[in-house]
């Protein structure tokens, strides 16, 4: 399967040309939110406020990091991914306002996701749970942090990485939905077992 770099910013361009099931890895900025961060992004562009990192051509990870503060810097020990779908109500409005270009999390997300992916060119990857570790072994520095009035977890981390990865593409920007399809075939699948079972 195609294997893609991408660094940051990542254009229009680049992202069209991912399908489901490539592998993915971005050099470049990352900025860590969850829900309460992507509910506070939009509450700040409905009152006109500009947030305070550039998301244009960017890439957002659903993460809530652990961390370490050495003297006056701070340190990610592990950046595992959270489940995607408690963003679902807030990140197609973050794609067409911000113009951001991957989402990375775990678990999918849902047609209203996948819908603003496809019309503003944009993909959804999905990063191994269970290897919060080898995650934060791509994270070569934190760049800034903003809004840890939110939590540590829920703050907006901006993260310096070098070929973070490997990603899985599972939602591109063609409409396809790689966790969709499975849950459709899997559907096609217990029907046809139910009639076998002469249980339908």
């Amino acid at each position: 399967m195609p294997v893609y770099e991408l660094k940051t910013p990542i254009s229009v361009e680049e992202i069209r040309k991912l399908k489901v099931n490539d592998i993915v890895y971005i050099t470049g900025i990352m900025v860590t939110a969850r829900d309460a961060a992507h509910r506070r992004m939009l509450e700040l562009h409905s009152k006109g406020e500009s947030l305070p990192v550039d998301l244009n051509g960017g890439v957002i990870y659903h993460c809530g990091p652990i961390v370490s503060k050495v003297d006056d810097h701070w340190k990610i020990v592990a950046a595992g991914p959270t489940t995607s779908t408690r963003m679902e109500i807030y990140e197609a409005d973050v794609i067409k306002k911000f113009n951001v270009r991957v989402i990375i999390g775990k678990g999918g997300m849902g047609p209203k996701t996948t819908e603003a992916m496809k019309k503003f060119g944009a993909v959804y990857t999905a990063f191994t749970g269970g290897a919060a570790v080898l995650a934060a072994k791509a994270i070569k520095k934190v760049v800034e942090v903003h809004w840890l009035d939110l939590g540590i977890p829920e703050a907006l981390w901006v993260l310096e990485v070098e070929k973070f990865g490997p990603l899985t593409v599972a939602i591109d920007s063609h409409g396809n939905n790689l966790y969709a399809s499975v849950k459709e075939e899997a559907s096609k699948n217990a029907i046809n077992i139910y009639r076998k079972l002469g249980l339908e």
